[in-house]
């Protein structure tokens, strides 16, 4: 039986009065404990509470995967998906990401029809914390919104309580309205109608998807109820998304508020009582310095992702200079105690460009986005408070978007460089499906009936499809597999890849790339070059011998042990770990 102490519980009640008012905070911490309670948790003044145990290292590789992303006949699409794990990734990953697996009505799983459902066209929870058991369960806590479909919503539009109070109604047209921070481009509230006449409710997504009040303490509670369940059935990483919207205020531009950074700090607080190995996870697709805010002062999340590192690296590896993305990385800084990155260079959205946002010029920006184009990929935008629309993110898969027009295989190459960077860097690397298979953009999804742009990147493949790709000896996406696997394999085993292994970044021409890994015992340091042009350069000997301390004895990304004449020349992309 876990035991509490008293300040625990008075820290949360403090945060309770911060969200709703001291007057209802007494009541609202009483119903905290008795909801932790119902997960074995017994409330107790005076006992000290164990600390937070989360023991990530250098082994830990999250896939990120929807749950249907392989079909087999005969097979659930989530047993299919443990199956292709454990046959060809068993040693390469540890984690899985299983995007939103419950019922939904629209975009990709993200409008939730019931939270606490598998879709049965996936399987079921059964299969889900089958997966848990064998590898590291990562799954997304959609807390901004729900489904019009959902009975959350019906029943607030029949009125019946406490649904009633779940959703966000205003009048159109006021001027306050004009400056709220916007993702996308249609009309931030929607026309309902109810018993009592038409409303407008407030739909920062799309109309399907509706804006949860939490105003009301019971959309917290259901929320927290949600959460442990999800923790209970075996999840270890909890992503909140799209969490920079979640609380809404007037006159404000409704991002990033105070309330929103407390109800964190209170999931958070909840956890390290019931489940202190959980880790949160918040998604903010925002300026890096607005993103980073979600550490908090190491009292929020404990992983943020890394959204500014995808569009830089696309940037830098298309212009062959790496300027940019050498002047972020190393003004990063240090991380709160407990903190770590999620690096990442796709995902099943698109690449967005809000958080590049004073890091690349505007004019670089636009260029990027013209190279995305000729690659065949597409841009989403945003409504901003004049009326004009910017861009969002470009839809495109990553392998496409590091295409090198007429020479493919020079273009698999690139896109290698770009994974082996990822991996390299501080923090856990989180790899997308179609990352690890070189997948190229799926044009017709977005033309299919009902198709949106970011379908692109989220094209669904048989189970015979999949063998015959990877098992092909001379097909991109084979090689591409091979390379891939192996190394992650050799960072898994690497310990200057932990997570809070120290990181350097060094100061190198555009055309390279470099930074310096040391373990956290100082006992293995790993320098990571990486060429980011088309021509073949030389490695100078004096120059790795003075970030490394000393001639290096190996390539990590090859399998002979010896360096050779060939390891000190860095062909089109190449890159070298070198130890």
């Amino acid at each position: 039986m876990k035991l509490i102490r008293r300040t625990t519980f008075s820290r949360m009640k403090l945060r309770l009065a911060r969200l709703y008012g001291p007057e209802k905070a007494e009541e609202l911490a009483d119903r905290l404990y008795m909801l932790i309670g119902r997960y074995g948790v017994q409330p107790r003044d005076g006992y000290e509470m164990g600390a937070e145990a989360i023991n990530w290292t250098e082994q830990d590789v999250v896939l990120i995967t929807y749950g249907d992303m392989i079909r087999r006949p005969g097979e659930s699409p989530l047993s299919t998906l443990k199956n292709f794990c454990d046959r060809r990734l068993r040693d390469a990953i540890n984690g899985v990401h299983i995007l939103p697996f419950s019922p939904s009505s629209s975009d990709g799983g993200f409008s939730v029809i019931d939270y606490r459902e598998v879709d049965e066209h996936l399987g079921s929870w059964a299969e889900v914390q089958r997966i848990g058991r064998d590898y590291k369960l990562m799954v997304d806590l959609v807390l901004n919104h729900c489904s019009r479909q959902s009975e959350w919503f019906q029943s607030y539009v029949r009125g019946i309580a406490p649904y009633k109070d779940y959703f966000i109604e205003e009048e159109p047209g006021q001027e306050w309205l004009k400056g709220v921070t916007r993702p996308r481009p249609h009309d931030l509230l929607s026309p309902t109608e109810t018993p009592t006449g038409l409303r407008h409710i407030w739909t920062t997504f799309s109309p399907d998807q509706v804006d949860v009040n939490w105003k009301s303490p019971d959309v917290l509670f259901d929320f927290l109820d949600i959460l442990l369940d999800y923790v209970a059935r075996g999840a270890v990483i909890v992503r909140l998304d799209a969490v920079a919207f979640l609380w809404k205020e007037k006159d404000t531009t409704c991002i990033h508020l105070p309330q929103t950074h407390e109800a964190i700090k209170l999931f958070r607080d909840v956890l390290r009582i019931a489940a202190p190995h959980v880790i949160l996870l918040t998604e903010t697709n925002v300026p890096h310095e607005e993103n980073i805010s979600y550490f908090g002062e190491g009292d929020e999340a404990q992983m943020v992702y890394n959204f500014a590192l995808p569009p830089l690296l696309l940037h830098a590896l298309l212009r062959g200079d790496s300027s940019y993305l050498q002047k972020w990385a190393s003004g990063l800084g240090a991380l709160p105690e407990g903190c770590t990155y999620f690096n990442f260079t796709a995902s099943h959205d698109g690449v967005g460009v809000r958080p590049i946002s004073g890091l690349v010029p505007e004019e670089e920006r636009d260029w990027m986005i013209e190279r995305i184009q000729e690659r065949g990929g597409l841009v989403s935008y945003r409504a901003m408070p004049d009326g004009s629309q910017s861009p969002y993110e470009m839809n495109v898969t990553y392998r496409s978007a590091l295409e090198v027009l007429g020479n493919p295989e020079l273009g698999a190459r690139r896109f290698i460089c770009s994974q082996a960077v990822m991996l390299a860097l501080a923090g856990i690397p989180g790899v997308y499906f179609h990352s690890i298979v070189g997948e190229h953009n799926w044009t017709e999804g977005p033309q299919r009936e009902g198709g949106e742009r970011r379908d692109i990147n989220r094209r669904r493949l048989s189970w015979t499809e999949i063998e015959k790709l990877l098992d092909d000896p001379e097909g991109e996406s084979g090689w591409i597999a091979n390379v891939y696997a192996s190394m992650l394999r050799v960072r898994r085993t690497c310990a200057a890849f932990h997570p809070d292994a120290p990181q350097e970044i060094l100061a190198t021409p555009g055309s390279f790339f470099a930074l310096l890994r040391t373990s956290l015992d100082g006992e293995r340091k790993v320098l990571c070059v990486f060429n980011f042009s088309e021509k073949e350069l030389p490695l100078k000997e004096e120059w790795v011998r003075e970030h490394l301390g000393h001639l290096p004895s190996r390539n990590l990304l090859r399998r002979k042990r010896q360096l050779d004449a060939s390891d000190w020349n860095l062909g089109g992309y190449e890159c070298v770990w070198l130890e």
